[in-house]
C-alpha cells in the first residue's frame, strides 16, 4: 500500500469513526475506489491500527472525564464515575465473545465488495431515523440533550450488543449505539460519550494483540503487504482528523442533527449495492 492512499484512508477512518456513517464501510469503499486489493488479514490489520488512533484521539478530546473515572475505579472510590466504568465493561462482553468466537467469521466480510456495505448503511439509516423519531416530541419539537434518563445497567449491555453487531462493514458502530441509547430513552450527550468511551477497551486490545502478530511475522514485501510508512501514515492521519470529528460529533448528537446522516447512508448504501 502507497504512503498516499493510506494517508487517504486514515483521513476517512477519522472522519467516519465518529460520524455515524460507518468507517469500515467507508474504509471498505474507498480501498474500491482506489483500486487497492489486499487480502483480508492485512485489510484487517491497518483497520485496527487506524482504529487504535482513532481510540487514542477520543482519550484526548475525553481527556478531562477520561481522567476522572481512571481516578474514581483505580482509587475504588465507589462512586458514579467507578460503576460508570464498570458499565462500560459491561457493554464490552459482547464484543468480546464475538472477537474471541466468531473473528474468522466477521473477517470475511472484509475486502470482498461494496453489495454487504451497502446493505449494512441501508440498515445504519433505519437506525438512525428511528433514533431520531424517538427524539421528536409530538408537537414535532426536539426533545433536548439533558432529557432522558442516566445510562442503566440493562441499557448498557443492550449497547454493548448493538456494538458487538457493528462489527459488520457498513454497519456504522457509533450511530448503532447512539441510535440504541437514543431509543431506550438515555440522554443524548451521555449516550454519545459512553459510545466513544466503550469502544476504547475493545480496540486497543485487539490493536496490541495485532501488534503482536506484525512484530513477530516475517514482512511481507509483495504487492499485497501493508509496509511500516502507510501504517504510520493512516495513524497518524487518523489521530488528528479524529480529534476534530470527537468534538464535531458530540455537539451533533446533543442538537439531534442525526437524520441527515441517515439520508446520506441510504444514498450510500444504494450507490454500494449498485456499484460494479
Amino acid at each position: 500500500m502507497e504512503w498516499l492512499d493510506a494517508l487517504i484512508l486514515g483521513i476517512v477512518q477519522g472522519l467516519a469513526e465518529y460520524l455515524p456513517i460507518s468507517s469500515s464501510g467507508h474504509l471498505e469503499i474507498f480501498r474500491e475506489i482506489l483500486g487497492i486489493d489486499l487480502p483480508s488479514d492485512k485489510v484487517l490489520q491497518f483497520d485496527l491500527i487506524v482504529h487504535a488512533a482513532t481510540v487514542m484521539s477520543t482519550i484526548v478530546v475525553l481527556w478531562p472525564m477520561f481522567r476522572k473515572l481512571c481516578v474514581s475505579f483505580f482509587g475504588f472510590k465507589r462512586d458514579y464515575d467507578y460503576y460508570y466504568v464498570w458499565k462500560i465493561l459491561l457493554s464490552c462482553i459482547p464484543i468480546g465473545i464475538v472477537g474471541v468466537f466468531f473473528k474468522d467469521f466477521v473477517e470475511e466480510f472484509f475486502g470482498n465488495g461494496l453489495f454487504v456495505v451497502g446493505i449494512c448503511l441501508c440498515v445504519t439509516a433505519c437506525l438512525l431515523g428511528f433514533a431520531h423519531w424517538t427524539g421528536v416530541k409530538a408537537n414535532g419539537a426536539m426533545v433536548s440533550a439533558d432529557k432522558g434518563r442516566d445510562i442503566t445497567w440493562l441499557d448498557a449491555f443492550i449497547i454493548g450488543c448493538a456494538q458487538a453487531v457493528a462489527v459488520l462493514p457498513g454497519l456504522s458502530r457509533s450511530g448503532t449505539t447512539i441510535a440504541t441509547g437514543i431509543m431506550l430513552g438515555d440522554k443524548r450527550d451521555k449516550v454519545a460519550s459512553f459510545s466513544f468511551l466503550m469502544v476504547i477497551i475493545p480496540i486497543l486490545g485487539e490493536a496490541l494483540l495485532d501488534l503482536k502478530d506484525i512484530l513477530t511475522t516475517p514482512a511481507d514485501q509483495g504487492d499485497n503487504a501493508v509496509g511500516a510508512l502507510a501504517l504510520i501514515v493512516g495513524f497518524v492521519a487518523s489521530f488528528v482528523v479524529g480529534c476534530c470529528a470527537c468534538r464535531w460529533m458530540i455537539n451533533l448528537v446533543k442538537r439531534g442533527k442525526l437524520i441527515w446522516f441517515a439520508v446520506y447512508c441510504v444514498v450510500m448504501g444504494v450507490i454500494c449495492m449498485l456499484w460494479r
